[in-house]
């Protein structure tokens, strides 16, 4: 610890991130408090596909994004949608995340993104190493599904970019896709295959056991809405929550989406919006797919969990307060149906989640101004992948114990208000 003795931390926000951040952080000698509104693993964090994605370094502001996009949105088989009543909110953000659809930011995303993800599975086992949590993660393949050899071709950009970052995929075509995977049907003719992944068995399960955890290393839950960060000459002196102040010499937001208020107040102008994203859970499947498996044609990820077939990836934008959609659903449900047609279950479980999507698609990573308030937010789809790495840059970050990444591209600054 910097100056010879222990930090007051408290962590804001008990999802993947936050927990790694607190983990770490006790782990270091600091003195930590975990506060949530929620319990640990409840929010975002408990639904995603539950892929360890190494590879998952482009953004989806891929170059032509624009010109396909409305044709997309219009698509009633594709897996955008919009509450059109949302789009006045909406539209100053999406013009700022449509401006980044050009090859020179695709790249630039895609360099910052890979150092957060690409050693994934490393980072998970590092963190949950001797401890029970560590059952909850497997190593595993990562597949990409596509029609045939022409719909994979037509990814090449999205896999050179992944080349680039040394991810390359073996391809596994005609009849070795069914040798692979059983369970798919005749609409998957080629598999891009990716070695030295994994996926996590119940994601809500295993942010509650690394809660658990933290709580054995010495840390402390606090179940409470933040409402304020309290400073005093511009430094961070405590966090407020509806039950009363909690001192502290630092403070961490790792609060998803519901960062952007607090970070407001800190002098933050975060452009970032909600994509509202939604999973169904099949409950005793009769198929086990060998490993996560990425419908390309679908857009959504489907993997074998402890409570059953997890299948996720619907994007709609409409905001926090809108209850979920029937459509996102039906369709989900319809392309889970083709890509996998002996699958037989015997009830559905229905989420819907926010995903934090800042609008040039890099997580917010560093210190807030000269605040003491460290940001850990801002993940996109790579929460679950990136949010033990993140989680290991803040303890570092705060006990001055350093890194050799360059965290510039993640600096909060980037979004300081003038």
């Amino acid at each position: 610890m910097p100056n010879g003795r222990p930090k007051s931390v408290i962590v804001i926000g008990a999802g993947i991130v936050g927990v790694s951040a607190a983990i770490w952080l006790a782990r270091a000698g600091a003195s930590v408090t975990l506060v949530d509104r929620n319990a640990p693993g409840t929010g975002t964090s408990y639904g995603n596909a539950g892929v360890l994605a190494a590879c998952s370094v482009v953004p989806v502001t891929t170059p032509g994004l624009i010109a396909k996009g409305p044709k997309l949105l219009l698509d009633p088989n594709f897996p955008l949608f919009l509450r059109w009543r949302y789009l006045p909110r909406l539209a100053p953000w999406l013009v700022r995340y449509l401006s980044h659809a050009n090859d020179a930011d695709t790249r630039r995303i895609a360099a910052g993104l890979a150092p957060i993800v690409s050693d994934t599975v490393e980072q998970h086992q590092a963190l949950t190493e001797g401890t029970d949590a560590a059952d909850w993660v497997v190593g595993s393949d990562y597949v990409f599904a596509y029609a045939d050899r022409a719909a994979f071709e037509a990814d090449r950009y999205v896999w050179a970019l992944r080349k680039n970052a040394g991810f390359e995929p073996d391809l596994i075509e005609g009849d070795g896709v069914h040798d692979y995977e059983p369970a798919l049907g005749p609409s998957v003719g080629l598999l891009a295959r990716m070695r030295d992944h994994g996926f996590v068995r119940d994601p809500g399960g295993y942010v509650q056991s690394l809660a658990r955890v933290f709580e054995r290393e010495g840390g402390r839950i606090k179940q409470a809405e933040v409402r304020d960060i309290r400073l005093s000459d511009g430094r961070v002196t405590g966090v407020e929550t509806e039950t009363g102040l909690d001192e502290c010499d630092t403070a961490v937001l790792t609060t998803g989406v519901w960062s952007k208020p607090l970070a407001d107040k800190l002098g933050l102008s975060v452009p970032l919006e909600t994509e509202r994203g939604y999973h169904i859970v099949l409950k005793d499947p009769s198929i086990r797919l060998r490993a996560p498996t990425m419908v390309a044609s679908g857009k959504f990820v489907a993997t074998s969990m402890d409570g059953g077939l997890r299948c996720a990836g619907v994007v709609e934008f409409g905001g926090l307060e809108a209850g979920p959609s029937d459509a996102p659903l039906a369709l989900l449900r319809k392309q889970v149906g083709e890509t996998f047609p002996t699958l037989e279950f015997d009830g559905v479980e229905n989420w819907l989640g926010h995903r934090p999507a800042p609008a040039d698609s890099l997580p917010l990573i560093g210190e807030i101004g000269n605040t003491g308030v460290i940001a850990g937010f801002g993940h996109h789809h790579i929460g679950l992948t990136g949010g033990p790495k993140t989680g290991r840059l803040i303890a570092d970050l705060i006990t001055a114990n350093g890194t050799n990444l360059d965290l510039a591209p993640y600096n909060p600054g980037r979004f300081r208000q003038h």
